[in-house]
């Protein structure tokens, strides 16, 4: 089977937020379901399944995950600094200094619009990802090893979430993320670029090879 073949199976297995609810600790109230109906609760379900998914696996290895900080909407170029560094429009990132993911709600909001609530679960699982590399001490060569794990580790957790029955199928979701994962690529193949994150194949392939064989293939 070919590598497009494997990516077109596997991301029709992968689940959306609509049908999913989260309640109990860290998530909403018991008495305020949130089902995934809107940008604001598909935000809220992917760092709360996010971070139970990476909770249980630091779990299974005898170790404790250290939730994120934080996670900061902002608008434009109103984010908060990280390490000195003032944030950039149209970004979501993760700053170790501070265990913190920040997102520039505008921005998600529209892929949410334009490309559907599967952009909010990759952005967000992608930057928990870095979180999870940052607590692990994970060390690389270049940007683009970083960004490449990262977006496996979503797949992963992806994964996760579908084998754990968290969240539940819609037709279309394939589509979805075909589109979001070649939107994200970078337009050429230069992986010293110190801002690389892969070409859209190259994202693709690190995330199926999360989804189809888990986070130890990452």
């Amino acid at each position: 089977m070919t590598a497009r073949l494997l990516l077109a199976a596997l991301l029709a297995l992968v689940l959306t937020a609509c049908g999913g609810t989260a309640g109990g600790s860290g998530s909403a109230r018991s008495t305020d379901v949130v089902r995934g109906d809107t940008f604001e609760e598909d935000v809220q379900l992917a760092k709360v399944y996010g971070e139970q998914f990476w909770k249980a696996q630091f779990e299974a290895l005898g170790r404790t995950y250290e939730p994120v900080t934080e996670f900061i909407p902002y608008r434009g170029e109103d984010g908060p600094s990280c390490g000195g560094e003032p944030s950039t429009p149209e970004n979501a990132f993760y700053c170790p200094d501070g265990h913190f993911i920040a997102y520039d709600r505008d921005w998600l909001d529209s892929f949410w619009e334009k490309l559907g609530d599967g952009s909010t679960y990759l952005i967000i699982l992608h930057e928990i990802g870095h979180a999870v590399q940052a607590q692990q001490g994970t060390e690389f060569r270049l940007n683009v090893e970083r960004e490449l794990q990262a977006d496996c580790y979503a797949g992963a957790a992806l994964a996760g979430l579908v084998k754990a029955n968290v969240l539940n199928p819609e037709e279309g979701d394939d589509t979805e993320l075909m589109a979001n994962l070649e939107a994200a690529g970078d337009p050429s193949d230069d992986w010293f670029r110190p801002d690389a994150h892969g070409t859209a194949q190259q994202r693709q392939r690190a995330f199926t090879n999360g989804y189809a064989n888990g986070v130890g293939a990452c």
